[in-house]
């Protein structure tokens, strides 16, 4: 089986910045159309617009996801520029910190409505265009798409200030699981990436303000490092790609080996 994801079409959520911006430009690197999804138009066209206009393989779609509406404009735009969908890469996250002894009921709600409710409405509605894209294809019972989430080590470890994201973390993950077992039949492969520490754009600016977390964050991690966002886009490759066509309801932990080992008091973020 090929890693290859050359001539494959896919959404990246969050492809505005950050992590998703990093799995989206790997993405069309290795040859892929990418559509790239963000809720910030501004963004997107000062990272990709230019390319959008001349690149064939670069399009992108401003719009909250968190909306069937927008969701569904977004998989018809993807359609209409490249014909068809592929792999699916849920990235977009949000993070708040929160007094565990008084988060409330709507800080809980708003973690899970953006980062797992969005991404299972999408996942749903892209299966089923997977799916009658194959039987238009007369594809039936072949390995026809992947859908790939980003989640966190924050969904499986007890860190109490980012317990309303834990909560929303760990119930992605087990969508993540039960999609799997759905969609299984259909040929739709479905996994995710827990990510450990990872040099995001939040991560150096959580650095500047606290530079003694770096050495508490790489203490933390038997690798002894922060991780580069490529790293993590090269593990969703690998699961959106042919080469893990055995490989599905995985929860793939990309942190240094941080999950096996770890102290609480340690920061994550």
């Amino acid at each position: 089986m090929s890693l290859s994801i050359s001539g494959k079409t896919a959404i990246v959520t969050g492809a505005a910045h950050g992590i998703g911006l990093a799995i989206a430009r790997h993405f069309v690197d290795r040859g892929a159309n990418v559509m790239f999804a963000d809720i910030d138009e501004a963004k997107l066209e000062a990272e990709v617009g230019a390319e959008a206009r001349t690149e064939d393989r670069i399009r992108y779609f401003s719009g909250d996801v968190c909306q069937k509406l927008t969701a569904s404009n977004l998989l018809s735009a993807t359609v209409d520029a490249f014909d068809r969908i592929d792999i699916l890469v849920n990235a977009a996250r949000s993070v708040a910190r929160c007094d565990p002894l008084v988060t409330d009921e709507e800080v809980i709600s708003d973690m899970l409505r953006q980062n797992m409710m969005s991404s299972l409405r999408l996942s749903q509605m892209t299966a089923r265009r997977m799916i009658a894209q194959a039987e238009k294809e007369g594809r039936q019972g072949q390995q026809i798409g992947a859908i790939v989430n980003v989640s966190s080590l924050a969904g499986r470890l007890a860190q109490p200030e980012l317990l309303a994201y834990s909560i929303a973390c760990a119930a992605l993950d087990q969508a993540t699981r039960s999609l799997a077992v759905a969609l299984a039949p259909h040929g739709i492969r479905v996994n995710g990436v827990a990510m450990g520490s990872l040099m995001s754009a939040s991560m150096s600016a959580a650095l500047r303000d606290r530079p003694d977390w770096r050495e508490a964050i790489t203490g933390a991690t038997p690798l002894g490092r922060i991780a580069a966002a490529v790293e993590l886009a090269e593990a969703v490759q690998f699961l959106a790609s042919d080469g893990a066509g055995f490989v599905t309801g995985q929860i793939l932990s990309v942190d240094g080996g941080r999950s096996i080992i770890d102290p609480v008091a340690a920061p994550i973020y």
